[in-house]
């Protein structure tokens, strides 16, 4: 394996190739480009586990023995590999944000929203995103949905790419493992991705088409979570972590739960409702 890995041992970040590692704070570049960086190990682990198109690896010569020595040939077709310093590589994003090992990974090809859901096994779970402005939120969103058996997610385009680095990063790998319907890569001239230009015409069409229940959380409404019915085809829905969700979405939901809270709290954070959510959903279903 190792003739045919083509391994690269860099002094310095100026080569063209190691342009998305240089621009990690310009992420709306790698949108543009229809690609992601996946840092830290456990992240870039799942990452090269998983059959996501890998573009580049740059990481230390302790890491490159750890992980890529021991991949197979077939996984490393294609792929770059940058090995660095540590004292290098801690120069991208500092220190205390950076392990070592870092990948970047082409964003799925686009398919559609029907594809999508003749894709998914019956009855699916699926989540929708609706304005979240935070790709930390996103990113823990998607670790929960991948491990309470969510089937998809609709993520709008008026909320953080789940492809930004800060989401991918929050994920822990989750974004690998399941389909993500998300408007706002096609926003930036890519064709990568899944493309849903509105997020409210999306679930109706869920509704009529697939006759999928849009439930959507909401902190005033009268059922609470434990007398909701999570049975069938469904999708929750999660909304802006100020406003909730919007307007013309409300407008087609077919059924709205609260989450019980107690000593005058009024609410959990939307990532940590979407926890107890989905929890919730999966016990009944």
């Amino acid at each position: 394996m190792m003739q045919c890995l083509r391994v690269d041992r860099i002094t310095s970040l100026e080569l063209p190739e190691l342009q998305p590692y240089r621009t990690l704070r310009r992420p709306q570049e790698h949108l543009v480009q229809g690609i992601f960086v996946a840092e830290g190990a456990k992240v870039v682990r799942r990452f090269l586990a998983s059959d996501w198109h890998v573009v580049s690896i740059l990481l230390t010569q302790e890491w490159f023995d750890a992980v890529v020595s021991s991949l197979p040939t077939s996984r490393l077709e294609g792929v770059d590999v940058f090995v660095g310093e540590k004292k290098l590589l801690e120069t991208i994003v500092g220190f205390p944000l950076h392990q070592g090992i870092m990948a970047v990974g082409r964003v799925p090809l686009e398919r559609s929203l029907e594809e999508t859901i003749a894709s998914l096994p019956s009855p699916h779970l699926l989540v929708a995103l609706d304005g979240l402005v935070h790709a930390e939120n996103v990113g823990t969103i998607v670790r929960n949905c991948a491990g309470f058996g969510v089937d998809g997610i609709i993520v709008s385009k008026t909320s953080a790419s789940p492809y930004l680095r800060r989401a991918v990063r929050n994920s822990m790998g989750g974004i690998f493992k399941l389909p993500c319907l998300h408007a706002e890569v096609r926003r930036f001239g890519t064709q990568a991705g899944v493309h849903v230009d509105d997020l409210s015409n999306a679930l109706s069409s869920l509704h009529q088409q697939f006759n999928t229940r849009i439930i959507i959380a909401d902190a005033h409404a009268e059922t609470s979570i434990h007398d909701a019915d999570f049975s069938g085809d469904i999708c929750i829905v999660l909304g802006n972590e100020d406003e909730g969700v919007s307007k013309d979405v409300e407008a087609i939901a077919t059924a709205r739960v609260r989450i019980p809270m107690h000593k005058e709290t009024d609410s959990l954070n939307v990532a940590s409702a979407s926890a107890v959510m989905l929890y919730e959903a999966r016990k009944k279903r």
